[in-house]
């Protein structure tokens, strides 16, 4: 037997670890709650149509509207259950703080739901993995086997008890478990993916991608496992590459796999190994889809092959239709790379044109209008694009870059420098926020430093991609050795981006200054066979 992956009994079904606020937007759902608000705003107390709205609002992910109505369901509902709609209204909540990162809560929430109605399995699953969130590994492994005890073949139990004794470091004891598991849900793509989480707490990183691969197979559309591949290349990039050779190796024919394998590759700015799997589907016609051929188009723009790029996504574009607004902001780049900056802004129009919020189109267009020299039409778009996506701090930075560079109005840029260095959502060793280089321009050198220094050594550097920006940080500091060191852990580490490397000067984030430096041209050469040359 399998537990519903869902959280929430009943009709809530978010999708898992989604904890984002999303807006309802889909017509039919708003008629139901402005049938619900109607009443009630006649009568607030009607905990029934509250709970019904929560569950709307949870479905949509709107945590902040869901929580608020399952309180008030709660202030109004029986105390004693006796419609059971408590039951549910606890069980909901439990659901908003288990997907709000709010383990505790959802422990007492689920502790209160079980009161009323103890043979529940699923409020006894969830409060096992809650318990186990939190810490309580003992605590947990009793409500698994209580799981085990009503129903012996009861793989999540299974899966579950396999989790508490690899947290608790007994690994043997865990990987029978997962044999035990794998004995009652061969063909069960979900088990292997639970089981690729236990196999990876327990460092068995091949054994963890292995899973995911057999779930892969027994569910070619499983977006889970493939998600969950993906995330596991972030800090297992060997393991990954090397179960997908070997699953290739064993079906060279396997679109999927070539694929898997090149965009993981890709997205670790390794373009060289990408190309290589991608035009393989292509020319073998193993898998039929017009991102193959953006995808390509990607990898030759990052390795400067601007012509071959050009042509590839002018394919993308056919095969499409023209519908894909992405597309044409990748051909505003490779254009602009091309300096027929002309082209490049009517191709960045026509992605406005198909999506009017696409800020990448915004962003592109803005800075052809730069090189064209004018400053107040780019500073103009990249302030629409500012008010479309007001937690990118990369579009601060540019706008602050021109109002400072170009436009002579350092008051403003030391504004959008400070917005930049404001933005949230980012962890505090994450370097995709570009804090520290915001930091810098607004005369908080010291903190940029401190910024830089804790990201380098707090986080590793699977792909180079954190060396290469902090060699663009440091150089902007005037630290050439600092910088230089940094260039060469990137290049070590795979950073294959030519393009960034040696044409991108957009904006204060780039490596420009070091083109010059004889140091920083000998290690591009060392270095030569990644870029594929």
């Amino acid at each position: 037997m399998r537990f519903n992956r869902k959280v929430i009994l009943l009709a809530a079904a978010a999708t898992i670890g989604c904890a984002a606020q999303a807006a309802v937007t889909n017509p039919m759902t708003q008629a139901v709650i402005r049938t619900y608000d109607r009443i009630i705003s006649a009568n607030p107390a009607d905990y029934a149509t509250l709970f019904r709205r929560a569950n709307e609002y949870y479905r949509h992910s709107d945590y902040s509207k869901a929580l608020d109505d399952a309180n008030a369901c709660l202030r109004y509902a029986p105390l004693d259950n006796s419609d059971g709609i408590r039951f549910q209204a606890l069980m909901l909540r439990a659901g908003i703080y288990s997907q709000t990162n709010r383990p505790a809560q959802a422990y007492s929430d689920l502790t209160s739901a079980l009161a009323f109605e103890p043979q529940a399995m699923q409020a006894l699953y969830q409060r096992a993995l809650n318990l186990l969130e939190l810490g309580r590994y003992t605590e947990a492994r009793d409500d698994f086997r209580r799981i085990q005890a009503r129903e012996p073949r009861n793989v999540d139990a299974l899966i579950g008890l396999a989790r508490v004794a690899a947290a608790q470091g007994d690994f043997a004891y865990a990987g029978s478990l997962l044999e035990q598991s794998a004995a009652f849900s061969a063909n069960d793509p979900e088990s292997y993916v639970q089981r690729a989480e236990v196999r990876r707490r327990m460092a068995d990183h091949r054994g963890a991608v292995d899973d995911l691969l057999t779930a892969l197979a027994l569910g070619k559309n499983n977006r889970r496992a493939t998600r969950a591949l993906v995330d596991y290349a972030d800090t297992n990039y060997e393991a990954t590459i090397d179960g997908l050779t070997r699953a290739i190796q064993a079906v060279p024919r396997n679109g999927l796999y070539r694929y898997l394998r090149a965009t993981i590759a890709q997205s670790h700015y390794n373009y060289v190994a990408a190309l290589a799997d991608l035009n393989t589907i292509l020319e073998q016609q193993l898998y039929s889809y017009h991102g193959l051929q953006a995808s390509v188009a990607r990898c030759e723009l990052a390795l400067g092959r601007y012509e071959e790029a050009l042509d590839h996504v002018g394919h993308a574009i056919k095969e499409s239709a023209g519908s894909v607004a992405e597309y044409y902001a990748l051909r505003s780049q490779i254009l602009r790379a091309l300096g027929q900056h002309d082209q490049a802004i009517a191709a960045a129009n026509n992605a406005v044109v198909i999506n009017r919020e696409y800020v990448p189109g915004l962003v592109e267009m803005a800075l052809n209008y730069v090189d064209k020299k004018d400053y107040e039409q780019a500073a103009t778009l990249l302030g629409e694009a500012s008010m479309i996506d007001a937690s990118n701090p990369e579009v601060y930075i540019l706008r602050a870059w021109i109002h400072e560079t170009y436009l002579n109005q350092p008051v403003a840029a030391a504004q959008f420098y400070a917005k930049a260095a404001e933005v949230e959502g980012f962890a505090d060793d994450d370097v995709a926020s570009l804090r520290g280089f915001a930091l810098v321009h607004i005369g908080r050198g010291s903190e940029g430093d401190s910024w830089m220094e804790r990201i380098l050594a707090g986080r590793a550097d699977h792909d180079g991609r954190i060396n290469y920006l902090a060699s663009c940080y440091w150089m902007m500091r005037g630290n050439d050795d600092k910088a230089l060191a940094c260039v060469e852990a990137a290049l070590k580490a795979g950073y294959s981006d030519n393009h960034a490397w040696m044409h991108n000067a957009d904006g204060p984030v780039n490596a420009g200054a070091l083109r010059d430096d004889l140091r920083f041209l000998r290690l591009m050469q060392r270095y030569n066979s990644i870029f594929g040359n």
